[in-house]
């Protein structure tokens, strides 16, 4: 019996998704059949192209109408449509994987996480760079005691398509729709692996910029001259104290010249450090031996983290087969009825954390994430 999925949402991330689930019986045959059941929008001429391009059998203007169709739902929809479809498919029974960050604050996180409580399904935050192999070589490494006790991590995520003052006005750009700008949009990822690797975020400090005040509408609905406000930040930075003492930094921006997609951290130990970027996904730079400095390990062995189920050893992977791991690791928890993670609770604590740091800017000075 296949699950039948319901997606909201069919541009960037339904591409991502639906790209993910097209690849699992090629390559993860033992992931549950699944079948692209509904897909939901606003545009029924866009929707149903995109159905046609996706490979979803059905399309509905209406989530209530998709909840009541499918085994999983999965909402890619901005950060303000988070919570009520989510919230709605839980009290239903079915599970429910979300974009991040978990939703556009954190009363509306609060919400979601509860109602995943209440439902004692599987849910899931989609953190897919937990499902780096690189990211779960290094988590190895730390587990097994090769860094020793953990004195930093540092984190930074930077982009550059906003640089341009000219760029067009989205919701991305609206505090009511998406809460945050980079912190939500980027640091979420940063913060979330930090918790992944290394442990909790107790306490943080954080500034927020808005770089361009004001932005260009285009399309349906923008005249010739009008522009919108920008509500939300355009680049922040944290220093942040980890569980058990760890100091961290944590930095994002979409100003960043030059950077299109630079996801990149360190974590430092007693004994060793790692290193790692986005944008050399298959490699991890391990340092055992201060003396001799950092070896790269390419991290594309068969016994490597989920490789055996792709290419012969030095045949790299790429971003989107992150969400083929994803999507096997969730849907493979849901057929099982086995917990995952990260899961709306995952995805509550970074909000907890994203939250303070907004509020640490505000009241300038170090607040407490409870």
């Amino acid at each position: 019996m296949s699950l039948k999925v319901g997606v909201l949402g069919y541009r960037f991330m339904g591409k991502a998704h639906a790209n993910a689930m097209a690849r699992l019986p090629m390559f993860f045959p033992e992931a549950p059949e699944v079948e692209r059941h509904t897909l939901v929008g606003r545009d029924e001429d866009a929707l149903s192209d995109a159905a046609d391009r996706l490979g979803f059998a059905h399309t509905a203007t209406d989530w209530e109408d998709a909840i009541e169709a499918v085994d999983v739902f999965y909402n890619l929809g901005p950060n303000h449509v988070h919570a009520d479809p989510s919230v709605a498919a839980l009290e239903a029974g079915v599970p429910v994987l979300s974009e991040k960050p978990l939703a556009e604050d954190l009363e509306s996180a609060e919400r979601m996480a509860a109602a995943a409580d209440d439902a004692g399904v599987p849910t899931a935050t989609a953190f897919n760079y937990r499902f780096v192999p690189a990211i779960r070589y290094a988590k190895n490494l730390i587990e097994d005691g090769e860094l020793g006790e953990i004195h930093h991590f540092r984190g930074r995520y930077l982009q550059d398509w906003l640089v341009d003052p000219e760029a067009p006005w989205s919701w991305r750009n609206s505090e009511e729709m998406a809460g945050s700008g980079a912190l939500g949009d980027l640091g979420a990822h940063t913060v979330d692996l930090a918790r992944f690797l290394v442990g909790d975020v107790e306490r943080v400090s954080g500034h927020l910029r808005t770089f361009v005040e004001q932005r260009p509408v285009e399309g349906e609905g923008g005249e010739a001259g009008e522009t919108r406000p920008v509500t939300v930040d355009d680049a922040y930075s944290a220093q942040a104290e980890l569980e058990d003492g760890a100091m961290a930094t944590f930095e994002a921006s979409r100003f960043a010249n030059g950077h299109k997609n630079d996801h990149a951290i360190e974590v430092h130990g007693s004994e060793g450090s790692l290193k790692f970027s986005l944008e050399r996904l298959n490699e991890l730079e391990v340092l055992r031996d201060r003396n001799r400095g950092y070896e790269t390990i390419l991290v594309t062995d068969e016994d490597d983290p989920y490789v055996d189920h792709w290419w012969p050893p030095g045949h790299v992977l790429g971003w989107e087969h992150t969400f083929v791991h994803e999507n096997f690791e969730f849907l493979s928890a849901v057929d099982s009825g086995s917990e995952y993670h990260p899961d709306f609770e995952d995805g509550l604590e970074v909000q907890k954390a994203l939250a303070a740091i907004q509020e640490s800017d505000e009241r300038g000075e170090w607040v407490d994430v409870e």
